[in-house]
């Protein structure tokens, strides 16, 4: 009887995900070589050590926060899981005040996703941190046997910092403040919904993921005073507003006829039975300002690219603390509320 001793190669040469990626052996570090660091590639993250070393800064405050990214489809109008999880870490930075100067990437890899897809969606990241200006500087791979994960999933982390007497906040939120929007609400939500149920709308939705940095450098140009922002994302309007009214226990009125909607995102949420006002946005910002500054931040907002089609939308109140109102166009009124679970998963 002959035995064939001969140990069969290892595979090095691939174009899709294996489980072997996410070892930490070769596989992991040509991943990182060929294909995480040349699209990435900054001096804080060339060194691949387990950590970062950032500048000192003095006199600052430091903020921090973290989200994950699970978006289903992962391409969609208007953006990607990549961009997507640049420009949520970053907004979540500066409605704060802060100056986002790093971000942490972690990948979460399903097995037999396609390196091709990879790299596009690394330089997706590439080009998102690029324009928000903050480079990635730390990060981590790991790979899951298929049927795990839905392709790819994103972890993100970022620092940024507030710069002296800089505070912007909810509990700064207070009677008499008015609240602007910078644009359309339901933009990703609904560009998210149409590609997964094959919805052709009269006229083309795109998400609307952008990072807001620039646009809130202007606010604050304009009215330092700026009492609070947010970025109104999953819950869409409704949670934020919701959220502020309750815990600061101020009352919150909105106008209906001022919100603006485009008429396919109205057309698709009147079909689905959704309301606007709990769809999802990636690229919009709530501003709460003193009613007497309310007009600069105002023309400062339509003076930006990312804020011309601002509107003001209602205001903050002493009456029905608690409880945000909502003025409709009959003149009757009626009180938003979340709903239970949440209506439109994985849009983030």
């Amino acid at each position: 009887m002959s035995f064939d001793w001969s140990c069969p190669l290892p595979i090095l040469d691939t174009d899709r995900i294996l489980v072997g990626h996410g070892s930490g052996g070769k596989l992991t570090h040509r991943l990182l070589e060929r294909h995480i660091l040349p699209a990435l590639d900054n001096p804080f993250l060339r060194p691949l050590d387990d950590q970062a070393i950032l500048p000192p800064s003095l006199g600052e405050k430091i903020a921090f926060t973290t989200d994950s990214y699970v978006v289903s489809p992962i391409f969609f109008p208007g953006g990607d899981i990549g961009s997507l999880a640049v420009h949520g870490t970053v907004n979540d930075l500066v409605v704060g005040g802060a100056r986002p100067i790093a971000l942490s990437l972690s990948l979460i890899l399903e097995e037999g996703l396609p390196l091709s897809t990879l790299d596009r969606i690394l330089a997706s990241i590439r080009e998102a941190a690029d324009r928000a200006e903050v480079p990635i500087v730390t990060g981590d791979t790991k790979v899951v046997e298929k049927g795990c994960a839905d392709q790819i999933f994103i972890n993100t982390a970022g620092i940024g910092l507030v710069p002296p007497g800089l505070r912007l906040g909810a509990s700064r939120v207070e009677p008499g403040d008015e609240i602007l929007v910078s644009g359309p609400i339901g933009d990703h939500g609904i560009a998210i919904l149409a590609l997964r149920e094959g919805l052709e709308l009269e006229g083309e939705v795109q998400s609307d993921t952008a990072p807001l940095g620039s646009l809130v450098r202007a606010i604050l140009d304009a009215c330092p005073e700026v009492h609070a922002m947010r970025d109104p994302t999953r819950g869409g309007v409704a949670a934020s507003l919701v959220e502020i009214a309750t815990r600061q226990n101020v009352g919150i009125e909105i106008d209906a006829e001022a919100i603006p909607v485009r008429d396919a995102v109205r057309g698709a949420c009147e079909l689905f039975g959704l309301d606007p006002l709990l769809v999802a946005n990636e690229g919009k910002l709530l501003v709460f300002v003193p009613g007497e500054e309310s007009e600069a931040v105002l023309a400062a907002m339509r003076a930006h690219p990312l804020g011309r089609d601002a509107v003001r939308i209602g205001r903050v109140c002493a009456e029905h603390r608690g409880l945000v109102v909502v003025r409709t166009a009959v003149g009757g009124r009626r009180i938003l509320d979340l709903p239970f679970a949440e209506q439109l998963p994985r849009i983030c």
